[in-house]
């Protein structure tokens, strides 16, 4: 990546206490609160209530409804993927910057007056305090807006040399149909990114936002249509993932899928792309970012302050609901006890409660089902002779679904939450011996399937060396004394390998080059008149 030809990241507003953001803010929440909203099924121009609705709630207080969301039927599918098709045509053939002024634009709207709207939207919908709100709803998508247009204009500058008497160039067309966009939850910067990047290149999508996140994903598309995005470029579709998807996968013009989310959800919509590759007009491109088991391990070196600081964070903030969360960490014998106490303290005082609290750290898990699970992992370790929860372990759903910030120490490095993704705020701890350093690297790289993000922390140099080299494909995204969670577009491309992705690093080139199906063209100027060559000449 060329850095002098990128936009700078977006700034994080602070919402200190009497500023104009948060006082802006708060009558945004305010609004949002005393309105239901109904979310209709986007298919080129037309909007499509349906008598078949789901309930958007709010996490932090599951009485209270904030939209209801028009269920996709197959028929609207197969309308969605025909409007998708049909839109194609004259959007790929707009000029690359006619298609960059659009999304430059949604860029400037949402760091003005959007911002809030989107803010509050996320906060209320998904759950979300102010501050992991405005990182991801404004900061991170407006970044991703400003600087893939930044990265396309790389590739489009990428071509080939032109000798004398010949004009070579590479054409970056759309792929041939459409792009199934499936996102996650957990973003609404993913969610609007998985469709944007591949509509910048000049495809269009269907998009099928996750029922919880509908609220602020649907903003965010109208958002796109006040900036003049086209009818039929982005089709909004929420609904039975099973349902949309099926018909997805059956259409002779998928082209591709973006998609964030379980790893099991990617196995399967692989193997049902692979059922129906012979009738796709062009082998699909699969993009997925997928689990996490991300880890920190930290060296006898170590700075307990900082160590310290990494693990709540990375463990806690979003209550775990990052791919990259920390969920496993490995602490020599010689620091537990101070890192321990450390971790004791800050449990403790860790405020959660409602997001419309601006005093809380943070807030409920995203819904019942996520409640549910991340219970019964707490609920085993409390049986299991080989963890003690050391901090936190206890939940409660009885207005909001939280679940309190918990650390496990556990005694066996195989144990089922060293492994198992939680998606929620639990960090496993393992204790290692300090003279076992070349061993935990091991346990490390072995012990979980995933290789999203991870983080070493050390003061010898000699040990980060070594980690880096013994975990070269543990981890996408590899930290040296951080946590393993904040990547920022432009300075982290984000994505894994393993099971955690395909690793096309979101917030880079190479994520835009999946969208794209280069032309090589060749113009001969001045043409051979004679089939002959030199060697064939006479003596």
């Amino acid at each position: 990546m060329n850095s002098d030809i990128l936009p700078p990241n977006e700034p994080v507003l602070t919402y200190r206490p009497h500023s104009e953001e948060r006082s802006v803010l708060t009558s945004e929440l305010n609004a949002q609160l005393s309105a239901v909203v109904e979310i209709p099924v986007v298919i080129g121009a037309s909007r499509v209530v349906s008598g078949d609705t789901v309930g958007v709630t709010r996490p932090d207080q599951h009485d209270h409804v904030l939209a209801q969301v028009s269920q996709a039927s197959p028929l609207d599918v197969q309308r969605a993927i025909e409007a998708a098709v049909s839109a194609q045509h004259d959007w790929a053939r707009w000029s690359f910057e006619d298609r960059a002024a659009v999304f430059l634009k949604a860029a400037d709207m949402l760091a003005g007056p959007w911002r809030q709207r989107l803010n509050a939207a996320t906060m209320l919908g998904q759950g979300k305090t102010v501050q992991q709100a405005e990182i991801d709803s404004a900061c991170e998508l407006i970044d991703f807006l400003r600087f893939n247009v930044s990265f396309a204009r790389q590739i489009h500058a990428m071509q080939p040399r032109s000798p004398k008497g010949v004009s070579n160039s590479l054409e970056y067309r759309p792929l041939e149909g459409f792009v199934y966009a499936a996102t996650p939850f957990n973003f609404t910067a993913i969610g609007g990114n998985l469709a944007c990047a591949p509509a910048l290149m000049g495809n269009t999508v269907v998009w099928k936002p996750a029922a919880t996140a509908a609220l602020s994903n649907y903003l965010f598309l109208q958002l796109l249509e006040e900036a003049g995005l086209p009818p039929g470029v982005i089709n909004f579709v929420p609904g039975d993932a099973a349902t949309i998807t099926q018909a997805v996968l059956a259409s002779r013009e998928f082209a591709g899928l973006h998609f964030t989310g379980s790893t099991m959800v990617f196995d399967s919509l692989w193997r049902s792309a692979s059922a129906n590759l012979t009738q796709y007009r062009s082998y699909p491109r699969l993009v997925g970012e997928t689990g996490g088991k991300d880890f920190v391990l930290a060296h006898p070196s170590a700075d307990v302050d900082t160590l310290s600081i990494a693990l709540i964070r990375g463990a806690f903030e979003y209550q775990g609901q990052k791919c990259s969360a920390a969920s496993r960490a490995y602490i020599p014998s010689s620091l537990w006890p101070a890192v321990k106490e450390r971790l004791v303290v800050a449990v403790a005082d860790i405020k959660m409660g409602r997001v419309t609290d601006f005093e809380n750290f943070m807030s409920a898990v995203i819904d019942r089902k996520a409640f549910s699970r991340i219970e019964g992992y707490l609920v085993a370790a409390r049986s299991d002779a080989t963890a003690r929860i050391v901090a936190g372990g206890s939940s409660d759903d009885k207005t909001g679904y939280f679940i309190e910030p918990t650390v496990i120490e556990v005694f066996d490095p195989e144990a089922v939450t060293m492994r198992e993704e939680i998606f929620g705020p639990v960090l496993s701890v393992y204790v290692y011996p300090d003279a076992k350093w070349d061993e935990v690297l091991r346990l490390v790289d072995e012990t979980s399937p995933y290789a999203l993000t991870g983080a070493v922390f050390a003061q010898e140099r000699s040990a980060v060396v070594s980690a880096r080299d013994a975990l070269s494909f543990s981890a996408g995204n590899f930290y040296i004394n951080d946590k393993p969670t904040g990547a920022v577009v432009g300075q982290q491309p984000f994505g894994g390998a393993r099971r955690s992705g395909t690793n096309d690093k979101a917030g880079s080139p190479l994520n835009l080059l999946r969208w794209v199906s280069p032309r090589t063209i060749k113009e001969t100027r001045v043409a051979d008149r004679s089939y002959g060559y030199p060697h064939m000449t006479a003596s």
